[in-house]
């Protein structure tokens, strides 16, 4: 990327997903990744960032959550295939201490910058991600999440929580255009979610969504039915069909420039991964890791 910068989207790992978004996450676009708790919202975006840096892009994230020491522990967890919480409390077997061990050196071969400063301003995002873009090189920008944002003045006096979004949208778009870079903003989605008949996401269900919806340029929701259903009420109103245990849609939402559509995943919490399934047979579906993808 020496000389002129890279125009070519930036994979996400998932073949039927960058498939669906023309090649992959595109260049001065504002993405948002939204989903209730413990959904895996931050698990997805981490492995977004796996699979562009293994590609060569070099990422950055601003993380408003989590501590850095934080960050670094979960990356560990897709790379090793060792459970997370072996790795928290130490008592890995010696083969998946050597796992860990090894991740951690792949890990340190891969460009992503973390700050972990909270309640940053997009303002302030900026400014660092335009320096850090100067100085290293930049090709994607994660925010983790956006609701944590400093929306600084903007909204704050009357309290208006949607005009502060709106604004913080806004910028975040604007980011995106200035850096000409994709940035991923993580979001949550409101209680709504939850109260419905249906717990499938909708563009509604953007939190104090002020204009998110129409500042994205792609809008995508993570849908796990077990989060919200147990298995006899799913039995009871689905008999013909399994419960969809480790099961996740990611539901493209909103695309501007695309089509919409879904991509159906197994989750592995406890490793920190989700799999893309690729139905190519319908009696044995293959699962496609989204970490395994060179450039």
């Amino acid at each position: 990327m020496d000389g002129q910068q890279d125009t070519s989207p930036i994979v996400t790992g998932y073949q039927r997903l960058d498939n669906l978004l023309v090649g992959g996450l595109q260049r001065s676009d504002m993405v948002v990744l939204a989903a209730r708790p413990s959904v895996g919202k931050s698990m997805m975006g981490l492995n977004f960032t796996l699979s562009a840096a293994k590609a060569g892009y070099k990422v950055g994230i601003f993380s408003l959550e989590m501590g850095r020491e934080q960050i670094a522990a979960r990356y560990s967890h897709p790379k090793s295939r060792v459970n997370h919480q072996k790795i928290r409390s130490r008592i890995q077997s010696p083969s998946e201490e050597e796992r860990v061990v090894n991740s951690i050196g792949l890990l340190s071969d891969l460009t992503i910058y973390v700050d972990d400063t909270p309640f940053q301003t997009v303002a302030e995002m900026r400014g660092k991600a335009r320096r850090l873009q100067m100085t290293h090189g930049l090709d994607f920008l994660i925010v983790d999440y956006m609701q944590l944002i400093n929306g600084g003045s903007s909204g704050r006096r009357d309290g208006n929580r949607a005009q502060e979004v709106s604004e913080i949208s806004r910028q975040m778009k604007g980011m995106a255009r200035d850096l000409k870079i994709p940035v991923l903003a993580i979001s949550q989605l409101s209680r709504a979610v939850e109260h419905r008949t249906s717990h499938r996401p909708m563009l509604s269900d953007l939190r104090e969504s002020g204009s998110i919806e129409q500042d994205a340029d792609v809008v995508m929701f993570i849908h796990r039915e077990e989060k919200f259903t147990t298995e006899e009420e799913w039995n009871k109103s689905h008999p013909t069909e399994p419960f969809p245990r480790d099961r996740a849609t990611l539901i493209i939402a909103k695309h501007r420039n695309g089509p919409t559509d879904e991509v159906e995943m197994k989750v592995r919490d406890a490793v920190g991964i989700f799999e893309e399934l690729s139905y190519q047979t319908q009696d044995a579906p293959s699962y496609v890791s989204g970490l395994g993808v060179g450039r």
